[in-house]
């Protein structure tokens, strides 16, 4: 039986206080966030995570000191690796972008595993050339630096797959149950933003994520609820694609509606939901007037995602291409140039 390493990827975050500095740096040193050049881009960095680290160790002091996603991500990884035991022997990784485990650890741990073949499977359903692509080349450039040549595929993106959508979809309407108590409900999928710039630039996430939203409601098949697309999470001078998650809660406090939240573009929990969506928006909402305001776990190791991921795992191995969509093609339009779907 041939032997897989399923390497997962995700964000990472900081697991103690002490670590907070150091992973803002690992941020925004990533060309694929601040894309200056070297020496500027880790002067810059060094300096914007000095900043920043006594907000985001306040943040994470209300979580604990520390993130949640690592211990999330491990209880995510051990469902796949049960879900693919009968693929072969299969060995889920994980390897974090911007803390521990790292591509350069994680690496030497699938060389030890010594696999006939990888896949590379981001956990960031809609693709992003800050995420996808960004963890992607980490990786590449770990495997080159120790030789670990070996046949790899990777997933790209997967904004509409069956089992996450079917997940989503369960999710969200026993939240819209809840809400209805209190009136119509509004749906806000909320997702990380970006810069204006990325997205103009052909970054396809902001499509990717209406996409998902879109399938979602569709999945649901019921018209007793409103909804929309909104992006949370904004920092720096540059201006953000909207419309804006925080104005959106205040519309509908304005308005008068029932709030169901859903972290369309988050698997796992981590700061922006358990933080920003349950105490900071939440708080907002009280403030607004939001007559119900209701907030959808993460997807997590909910069955039907994860037997969605093992479908990818499995038509990542049998693609004709290096890296492939949910599909085995291009799901992008024409004007999104930064498509990650190569073939």
């Amino acid at each position: 039986m041939p032997k897989i390493a399923v390497v997962a990827f995700n964000l990472g975050g900081p697991d103690r206080p002490e670590a907070v500095e150091p992973f803002l740096f690992n941020l925004f040193n990533d060309p694929a966030i601040i894309g200056l050049p070297w020496p500027v881009r880790p002067l810059l960095a060094k300096l914007i995570s000095r900043r920043r680290g006594p907000v985001a160790r306040a943040i994470y002091a209300k979580i604990g000191g520390g993130s949640p996603l690592l211990p999330l991500t491990r209880e995510q990884a051990a469902a796949l690796q049960a879900a693919l035991a009968g693929d072969g022997e299969v060995k889920v990784f994980i390897a974090m972008r911007y803390w521990h485990p790292m591509s350069d650890e994680t690496a030497l741990a699938v060389k030890d595993f010594a696999p006939d073949e990888i896949v590379l499977l981001p956990l960031y359903p809609q693709y992003s050339t800050t995420t996808t692509a960004s963890s992607v080349m980490d990786w590449e450039r770990a495997a080159r630096a120790i030789g670990l040549d070996v046949p790899t595929r990777a997933v790209c993106c997967y904004p509409t797959e069956p089992g996450f959508v079917a997940a989503e979809a369960e999710l969200v309407a026993a939240a819209v149950d809840r809400a209805s108590r209190a009136g119509r409900p509004r749906v806000l999928f909320s997702a990380h933003g970006l810069p204006k710039r990325v997205i103009e630039g052909g970054d396809p996430y902001k499509w990717q994520v209406e996409r998902s939203a879109a399938a979602v409601v569709a999945a649901m098949g019921r018209d007793d609820f409103e909804w929309r697309v909104s992006f949370q999470s904004r920092v720096g001078p540059l201006e953000w694609i909207g419309p804006a998650t925080d104005a959106e809660i205040e519309r509908a406090g304005h308005e008068g509606k029932p709030l169901v939240v859903v972290p369309i573009a988050f698997v796992s929990e981590h700061s922006e939901t358990l933080v920003e969506l349950d105490i900071e928006y939440g708080e907002l909402a009280h403030k607004a007037g939001v007559p119900a305001y209701e907030r959808v776990p993460a997807v997590g190791t909910h069955p039907l995602f994860i037997d969605g991921l093992a479908r990818l795992v499995r038509a990542a191995r049998a693609g004709g291409c290096a890296t492939i969509s949910q599909d085995g093609r291009r799901i992008c339009p024409g004007d999104r140039g930064r498509c990650g779907h190569a073939g």
